[in-house]
């Protein structure tokens, strides 16, 4: 299977890109630059950049862009662009998206980040993030977008264990939702390599 992965010298970006690697999968990173390159095989270029031609190849489009600050207002655009690319194409999207955008009720009215506690300054990226999912679910394109727990390790250790929920922001016994970067990467890879939730957004916590 062939894997390309934009994003890919960022924090999640790399342990997806070496998760797969060490699955047997065939995976070429797409940086902005050479030199950041986490892997032999690469392509220079930056979303907006990015041809139709360069992905038609690939079995899986990894999403793994990451935008804060002021830029927190490139993940529609971002968005739009992959989808105009894929297109047409047999090339599924995988997102690495956020969990703001989760629901805390069973009616799916309100989302995690509209909560009155939510931290102000993480507030605009979840709004956004949640925007280009909507975005992409109105495309007709083939996507899963991943979101993690509401907290997400970086420094986390590897467990090779996690459980996979849906559109609402779960809890484990404990009352805790948390997942590391590095079994969120686990389970990216398997829904790469096992295509169980086609056009679903689904979430994964330890």
């Amino acid at each position: 299977m062939k894997i390309a992965v934009i994003g890919a010298n960022g924090k999640e970006g790399s342990l997806i890109v070496k998760e797969a690697i060490s699955r047997g999968l065939d995976v070429t990173s797409i940086v902005r630059d050479a030199k950041k390159s986490p892997t032999e095989d690469y392509l220079v270029r930056d979303v907006y950049s990015l041809q139709t031609e360069d992905i038609k190849e690939f079995d899986v489009l990894v999403d793994a862009l990451g935008f804060f600050g002021p830029a927190v207002k490139e993940y529609v655009p971002a968005m739009k662009r992959l989808i105009k690319i894929l297109t047409g194409l047999k090339t599924r999207l995988l997102v690495v998206g956020g969990a703001g955008s989760l629901y805390v009720d069973e009616n799916h009215d309100k989302q995690l980040y509209q909560e009155e506690d939510f931290p102000a300054a993480v507030k605009p990226l979840s709004e956004e993030m949640g925007k280009s999912l909507d975005v992409l679910r109105d495309s007709s394109i083939d996507w899963t977008y991943i979101s993690p727990a509401a907290m997400f390790d970086a420094k986390g250790e590897r467990t090779e264990k996690y459980v996979l929920a849906g559109e609402e922001l779960t809890f484990d016994t404990e009352g805790k939702s948390e997942i590391s970067y590095a079994d969120y990467a686990i389970a990216m890879v398997d829904e790469i390599i096992n295509k169980k939730h086609p056009n679903e957004r689904i979430s994964v916590r330890w």
